[in-house]
């Protein structure tokens, strides 16, 4: 049996403007019920990476991003943002989680809602409307959201 095109393919997700769908979630809380992502991208410092990566049993990346701050680096961000954006196109069954599930998942459900088509101050709207009303919680990821490149970077 397939599955309608606007179901969910997990528990929570949200649909991007452009059709695609991701779950964002905190690593703190239970992981909900249904089947397991086909990929997630785990925002955290080691710690937080120690303390749930044994029980992420499905094909995952962490970045090193701090509680409250940017990544540490930007740039190889971008390209596993994009990435999951192309998993998530692709008909994957993605989610991106850190700690809370607000702030550092906000920010890159934000980013996701760029490459899905939305403007920078649009999609800071859209996420808080359909994510979490405090996604993005610092000044400093709502300018990374409003300088996250649309388009790839020539090499």
């Amino acid at each position: 049996m397939t599955t309608p095109p606007n179901d969910p393919p997990l528990p929570g997700a949200i649909e991007l403007p452009d059709g695609s769908w991701v779950r964002g979630r905190g690593l703190r809380r239970p992981l909900p019920g249904g089947p397991a992502p086909d990929a997630g991208l785990y925002l955290g410092s080691r710690g937080l990476r120690r303390r749930h990566d044994d029980g992420l049993r499905w094909p995952h990346e962490w970045l090193d991003w701090p509680d409250f701050l940017l990544p540490r680096d930007p740039a190889e961000a971008v390209r596993r943002i994009r990435a999951l954006h192309a998993q998530a196109r692709a008909g994957a069954a993605v989610e991106v989680a850190c700690g809370g599930g607000v702030g550092r998942t906000g920010t890159v459900i934000a980013c996701l809602a760029v490459l899905a088509g939305l403007s920078p101050a649009d999609a800071v709207t859209w996420t808080r409307e359909h994510h979490h009303p405090r996604a993005i919680e610092t000044p400093w990821q709502r300018r990374w959201v409003h300088r996250f490149p649309r388009k790839p970077t020539p090499p």
